[in-house]
């Protein structure tokens, strides 16, 4: 590989603390925001889009399936680009781009024409995602303020998936349904702004100069968006359906051929030595794991408090503010956690958390909101401890030219994660109680049926998490800093060093 050396010299402006960052940081905050409330705004508008444009149920789901769909299949590319083009290049342009795409809403008469919008505003996404996150690396030298500013990021992020369906509710009580993507526009306009003031441009040493690895896009955007459909068409078609198997068939091939193209690649768009780092290979798998937790229990409740409960979407969405509370106030036990005991053995802890709630809602699903409540502060703090602790290792693990492959990596193993939980919940809960869940009020039978159904799903997937990640904390170091350098011990570092693919230290 030919490979820029890393920078050896600071980046041309840091800040000293997260007060005098607030511009940039608040600025990437937005563009965070925006690309993960956007995953979920819709979704309550759903019945009141298909009156408007006639529209049937499977057009509909693909009004919230495209945009995931070209979302996740193209972040990996996306981050690619960022490291050869500029990171913050890159997500100027997707920023704008979102924004414009936004604004076309205004002109949208179809359901075909709306299903295209959200396809291409998952592309524009997919060029904010990875880069927000890596590029909170450049904006502090200090170790524990990148810790405390991804907390942050991740805080935002959450906070904007798990309260889109109710800031969708409570505006479509007052404006149309279009206004809840239009409002991106200004949004993006402001991240762009502050982007623009507070991001120090890229240097030349800290970009790769490999040329773009355009098969390894082309097959990588084929694997990822085709098992991304695949698990969509299993909940939707069946699995034994030809949409489904093909699509199954189709992503091993694609997948296959992405692994012997970039093994034999001069220039690979991912390297894939780089995960016989442990530290690399237990992240992505953790952040598998936690994510499937997360979907699985955001789309079982969404169920749970509509259909089952009967709640109207604000309440639901009310319902949800444990996480949220949780997140803010579960900061200093996870950074506790990692410097008393080690990244390996806190998210150790995060997975035992995942599991033990997953658990709870196995059983509380007979037992009321409370019972609930308890279970998702219980889950939330396994999401927090995983989610900031496998973030930060992994991209400060990845070569100092690669942050935005890496950081395009955790997004995509949490984006893979998602489609997994939603899935599995959706096709658990079609075996097990019934495929059309009828509106209006439940039967108590039916009623009866689905938290027998919940029961069932969430204890499989309880199982399932606590395996995958536990299995993925294991490879993480035992390292007790915010970062996964051992900086007090140059030994440690020369050890790091040594079993990078390249030997470049982040």
């Amino acid at each position: 590989m030919t490979t820029a050396p890393p920078p050896q010299t600071a980046p041309s402006a840091t800040y000293p603390s997260l007060r005098a960052a607030w511009i940039p940081l608040a600025a990437l905050c937005l563009a965070f925001f925006v690309e993960m409330v956007d995953n979920t705004l819709l979704s309550i508008a759903l019945p009141t889009i298909g009156r408007d444009l006639g529209s049937g149920t499977t057009a509909l789901q693909w009004v919230t399936g495209a945009y995931s769909l070209t979302f996740g299949g193209l972040l990996l590319t996306a981050g690619s680009m960022a490291d050869r083009l500029g990171r913050r290049r890159v997500l100027l342009v997707g920023l704008a781009v979102f924004g414009a795409l936004s604004l076309c809403v205004i002109a949208v008469t179809t359901a075909g024409e709306l299903i295209a919008l959200r396809a291409a505003l998952g592309v524009a996404a997919a060029a904010m995602a990875p880069i927000t996150n890596s590029l909170v690396f450049r904006l502090f030298d200090d170790k524990a303020l990148r810790m405390r500013a991804m907390t942050v990021m991740i805080i935002v992020g959450m906070s904007g998936f798990v309260l889109g369906p109710l800031l969708g509710g409570t505006a479509l009580a007052h404006v149309r349904w279009e206004w809840l993507l239009v409002v991106n526009a200004p949004i993006a306009l402001i991240a762009c702004i502050g982007v623009r003031l507070g991001v120090p441009a890229d240097r030349p040493e800290g970009l790769t100069r490999d040329a773009l690895d355009l098969p390894g896009a082309v097959l990588s955007i084929s694997t990822i968006g085709l098992a991304c459909y695949a698990l969509t068409s299993g909940v939707d078609n069946g699995w034994q359906s030809a949409a489904t198997v093909g699509s199954i068939a189709g992503a091993l091939v694609a997948g296959i051929a992405f692994v012997w193209h970039e093994r034999r690649s001069k220039e690979p768009m991912l390297d894939l030595r780089l995960f016989s780092n442990g530290t690399v290979r237990g992240a992505a798998i953790a952040q598998i794991g936690m994510a499937i937790a997360m979907a699985s229990v955001m789309f079982g409740l969404i169920l749970h408090f509509q259909y089952a409960y009967g709640w109207s979407p604000v309440r639901a969405g009310l319902a949800n503010l444990p996480i949220i509370v949780t997140l803010l106030g579960a900061t200093p036990l996870s950074e506790w956690l990692a410097r008393r005991f080690g990244h390996r053995v806190a998210c150790l802890v995060g997975s035992v958390c995942l599991a033990a709630a997953l658990g709870g809602m196995s059983w509380g699903v007979y037992h009321g909101y409370a019972v609930i409540a308890v279970c998702m502060v219980v889950m939330t703090v396994g999401l927090r401890t995983i989610m900031t602790i496998c973030a930060v290792a992994l991209v400060d693990a990845m070569p100092a030219n690669r942050t935005s492959i890496g950081a395009a990596l955790n997004d995509t193993a949490q984006e893979v994660g998602s489609s997994i939980g939603t899935a599995v919940v959706g096709t658990l809960i079609a075996a097990l109680v019934t495929t059309q869940l009828p509106a209006g009020t439940w039967s108590r039978s039916l009623v009866e049926s689905f938290f027998h159904g919940e029961r069932i799903t969430y204890g499989v997937i309880a199982v399932a998490v606590g395996l995958i990640a536990a299995g993925g904390s294991l490879s993480l170091t035992n390292s007790h800093s915010v970062e996964e350098h051992h900086d007090e011990d140059p030994d440690d570092a020369d050890r790091a060093a040594a079993e990078r693919p390249d030997g470049v230290p982040a």
